[in-house]
């Protein structure tokens, strides 16, 4: 790929041209179309260094820079692998198409604050990237809480008193848990280990027996440290932050919060555990039926759900463990299978997001029991939906089919049979709180108050259209599996097959 930067330099820009373009967007504020300008070129920018560094990567480079050295075996730097490059690229990319249906949405609600919403955006999308571009633990933490500050304003937009309820339960778990568990994890690897560097196979195996009490303790603190990754039960954070305006949630569940905590769960894995070293012992067994049991029960709490981005929270809850029951396992196809579906949902789950946006902006509705019979005057719209839906479930061709062909074999190799119940257990209640909605919106007749069936049209263009480019991208990823799992190779080289 011909590049006009160097890569290490990509790295650097990836990180600095959010900064600059949070700037642009500040002195644009009484310009909305120059503000917004800013933000899809600032948008752009940034994935085409991050696609500078996805290529690269593929190449066999580790592009990065070190930044600082507070002492001796603690530094804030920044290396990019298989697993980064591909977190990057995801969230970079839908970072643009998250912007393009904020335009939409933001204007056809008259939401407020719109300047501050896109400054925030902004600061999110750069530590989301410092976690895919981080070096060590050190660098990691502090991307990681900047991600949660950023993140609070976007939660409590509205302002209003279930806004700062959400956002008090947002900030409070996810703060709590990365002070109170995820930093004393990284203390004591580093008190073990004398570093906090991220190594392939692991930095532990050499100081610590894998069925040492020690490793247990350090498993659960990074398993529920990582409150991002919404493990039972450390999710309600997550329900929670569905007061936040349907851009948000989109952007929680599909680009960078949620995807940043499974991300860091499978990275600690691979990189401070060690595949193999996990596999020796039983440790990580514990934490893969929390995993397991959080799919399911998940599952069965969004069948209850009236509202659909409430629905849609709990489904995010449960997919979240498929990627910690995938790094869990242990094995070359597990973590395949984690890798796969962070970005097979990132694009699924985005989809659903904005299809529930779209039928907000049209209808005012975000009931369930509200949006029947409306399915043939929001073709587009619910049409989307369902293949949105058909990748959570895994269905073929969707890209959600992978990771649960991926995880399946894992459990086999491993031989956790059970767990292919789990996964096909949650397949079929998927189908059954995902679908429901559509066949209502196109079977039943509609509702006979409220908005009448003539007055119902499509959501605005800027609303439609970034919704039909992540549905048809679900499609294109299903086709793409086989070179991406190429592409991620060296995260299970060596490993347990």
């Amino acid at each position: 790929m011909l590049s006009l930067v160097s890569h290490n330099m990509a790295v650097y820009l990836a990180l600095i041209v959010p900064v600059f373009g949070l700037l642009g967007i500040m002195l644009a504020d009484r310009h909305p179309n120059i503000r917004e300008g800013v933000t899809l070129i600032t948008g752009v920018i940034t994935f085409y260094m991050a696609l500078t560094i996805f290529a690269a990567v593929g190449e066999g480079a580790q592009p990065g820079f070190e930044f600082l050295e507070i002492m001796p075996g603690l530094k804030l730097s920044f290396q990019v692998e298989p697993l980064g490059a591909m977190f990057g690229l995801i969230a970079s990319g839908l970072w643009i198409i998250n912007s393009l249906y904020s335009i939409g949405y933001m204007r056809g609600t008259n939401e407020k604050s719109q300047t501050r919403f896109y400054m925030c955006f902004a600061i999110a999308i750069m530590a989301a990237l410092g976690i895919a571009y981080a070096a060590n633990l050190l660098t990691f933490f502090l991307f990681y809480e900047i991600l949660t500050l950023s993140t609070f304003p976007l939660v409590t937009h509205k302002e209003n008193a279930a806004a700062r309820k959400g956002g008090s339960v947002y900030l409070g778990i996810l703060l709590g848990t990365s002070i109170g568990l995820l930093l004393p994890a990284i203390i004591l690897t580093w008190v073990l280990t004398g570093t906090t560097e991220f190594s392939l196979g692991g930095i532990l195996s050499e100081r610590l027996d894998a069925n040492s009490p020690v490793v247990m303790v350090l498993l659960l603190l990074y398993a529920f440290g990582i409150g991002k990754a919404a493990l039972m039960p450390i999710h309600p954070w997550l329900p929670n932050a569905m007061v936040a305006p349907t851009p948000v949630s989109a952007f929680l569940h599909a680009v960078a919060v949620v995807k940043a905590g499974v991300f860091a769960v499978l990275k600690v894995a691979v990189y401070v555990f060690g595949i193999d070293f996990l596999a020796a012992g039983t440790a990580s067994d514990v934490i893969m039926w929390l995993a397991a049991f959080s799919i399911l029960a998940a599952s069965a709490i969004a069948m209850t759900q009236d509202n659909l981005k409430a629905r849609l929270a709990f489904s995010t809850v449960s997919q979240l463990s498929y990627v910690t029951l995938g790094a869990m396992l242990a094995t070359s196809m597990g973590v395949m299978g984690g890798a796969t579906q962070i970005a097979a949902h990132a694009l699924g789950k985005m989809t659903l997001f904005m299809c529930a946006g779209a039928i907000y902006v049209s209808l005012h509705k975000s009931l369930i029991s509200d949006m029947r019979g409306t399915g043939w005057k929001m073709p587009v719209t619910w049409t989307v939906y369902i293949v949105g839906a058909c990748s959570i479930i895994g269905l073929p061709p969707m890209a959600g089919a992978w990771p649960k062909f991926f995880l399946m074999l894992s459990s086999v190799e491993s031989q956790h049979l059970l767990l292919i119940g789990v996964l096909i257990l949650s397949s079929l209640m998927n189908i059954v709180y995902l679908l429901a909605p559509a066949v209502r919106a196109f079977m039943d007749p509609p509702l006979g108050g409220g908005a009448k069936p003539r007055e119902v049209t499509e959501a605005p263009f800027f609303c439609l259209l970034p919704l039909i480019l992540t549905g048809i991208g679900t499609v294109i990823l299903f086709f793409l599996m086989g070179p991406l799992t190429n592409y991620l190779e060296p995260l299970i080289a060596g490993g347990v097959q």
